[in-house]
């Protein structure tokens, strides 16, 4: 199984992305929480915990977490301690400038490259 712990959900990927996913197991979406600016590091700690808990008893064989950074960085040290592998998604991203009448607008459009593990 492979757990997609992020605000972005599997649907929206494009197919690539979802094929990468696939060679792990069966895609499963867990939204990332809300992580609020004045969150004491251990209450950050606490809400990483859980969340740890949560998906390791889901027993995945790969997990992309990506979100708030320091809720992140809890978590994915929590699975690589517990040995699950945990990954990110790399993409590539293409800017277009598009001139138009009301001046330049910059487009980002990123690209999935590849998942790469922690």
């Amino acid at each position: 199984m492979f757990i997609n712990f992020s605000n972005h959900p599997s649907k929206l990927w494009a197919e690539d992305e979802r094929n990468a996913a696939l060679q792990y197991g069966t895609i499963e979406d867990l939204a990332f929480p809300q992580v609020p600016a004045n969150m004491s590091t251990d209450g950050v700690r606490k809400l990483a915990e859980e969340y740890a808990e949560k998906i390791l008893a889901k027993k995945p064989d790969c997990v992309m977490c990506q979100g708030e950074f320091c809720l992140s960085w809890h978590v994915i040290a929590r699975l690589k301690e517990a040995g699950v592998r945990v990954a990110a998604a790399c993409s590539e991203r293409i800017v277009e400038e598009v001139y138009g009448e009301n001046g330049t607008e910059k487009r980002s459009v990123f690209r999935f490259v590849q998942f790469r593990e922690y």
